[in-house]
């Protein structure tokens, strides 16, 4: 039987409808995606949702951009409260659970075919050992895989929230632009959609410069974090190439702390939808370089493979593991 999935997040939610293929092949049928800030609450859209497509199930899986304590979550960058009881009782569920978006990516993984990934940097050695997951998209999520030796256990962290830490005086103009305006300054403001912006904007103040109305038109017409990235990759507007320059190059320092800390030496894997989207950018930029500068254990660092995740539905995969693991 069909179960339901859904990845929410502060600026799309996807659902589909999962079953157990052959093997352990996730099969997605009836895949819709909704601006989440349409919709009041989840059980409102998860409605809206069944009677568009007809379907009907007793169980669901639901990845949310936020911390999930027992079962119920908070989406850190959108107005809703989820409460899994309250799901399976609104929605006529036999069973709802709840994971974080980035542990839900982190379980699709294995998912995957080679089809899926972009090889950034190949790495060294076997690939055995515990993984690392980087999203940025909407906010900056993480997650790791811990290695037993013969499987890997996905877990949630909220890493992207940890404290940003400059390197050069550009970047201690960054971090007193921000502290301005937000008191604390976290990784996820500067490594996100929102963290595009917030350069720009810190640049711009730091330079006594504006937008030219060319931008501030392409902004307004569409996704602001976007037009930026365009702007930077057809040599448009110099400011929006160094935007783009300081986002990735504290991209890959961010996305080299959590593979450090958690030594990924099974890979370090970027989700989320700015790196797909800016595959040329990223290859050309300091990513890598910036990801490997870890003083002594620069060796160490480069032995770890990086990967960028083409598949947009690892998360619903991920979710339809979760369940189908947690009904087992």
């Amino acid at each position: 039987m069909a179960f339901l999935v859904g990845d929410i997040g502060g600026t799309k939610t996807a659902l589909a409808l999962a079953e157990a293929a052959e093997g352990e092949r996730i099969h997605l049928s009836a895949e819709r995606r909704y601006p989440s800030a349409d919709y009041p609450s989840l059980a409102a859209l998860v409605r809206h949702y069944l009677d568009e497509t007809g379907a009907s199930c007793q169980a669901a899986a639901f990845a949310i951009a936020g911390p999930v304590q027992g079962r119920c979550a908070e989406a850190t960058n959108l107005c809703w409260t989820l409460d899994a009881d309250a799901l399976e009782s609104s929605l006529s569920l036999q069973s709802a659970l709840l994971l974080n978006d980035l542990e839900a990516l982190a379980w699709g993984l294995d998912a995957l075919t080679e089809a899926d990934l972009l090889e950034l940097h190949p790495g060294a050695g076997e690939r055995l050992g515990h993984r690392c997951v980087l999203a940025a998209g909407t906010g900056l999520g993480e997650a790791g895989l811990y290695w037993d030796g013969a499987r890997h256990h996905p877990f949630a962290t909220e890493g992207g929230h940890a404290d940003f830490a400059p390197c050069d005086e550009t970047e201690m103009g960054l971090l007193r632009h921000l502290s301005r305006r937000y008191g604390r300054v976290s990784w996820e403001r500067l490594v996100s959609g929102m963290g595009i912006l917030n350069i720009h904007d810190a640049l711009l103040s730091l330079r006594g410069a504006t937008k030219p109305q060319w931008l501030t038109d392409a902004m307004e017409r569409g996704e602001a974090p976007a037009a930026i990235a365009e702007a930077a990759a057809e040599g448009r507007c110099a400011d929006c190439a160094e935007t783009m320059r300081i986002f990735f190059r504290l991209y890959g320092r961010e996305a080299g702390n959590l593979a450090l800390k958690q030594l990924a030496l099974g890979g370090v894997y970027l989700g989320g939808g700015i790196a797909p989207a800016n595959l040329e950018a990223l290859r050309a930029s300091d990513f890598l370089p910036a990801f490997f500068a870890k003083g002594r254990m620069e060796p160490l660092m480069r032995r770890m493979p990086v990967r960028v995740i083409l598949q947009p539905q690892a998360p619903l995969l991920g979710a339809a593991r979760y369940l189908l693991e947690r009904r087992d």
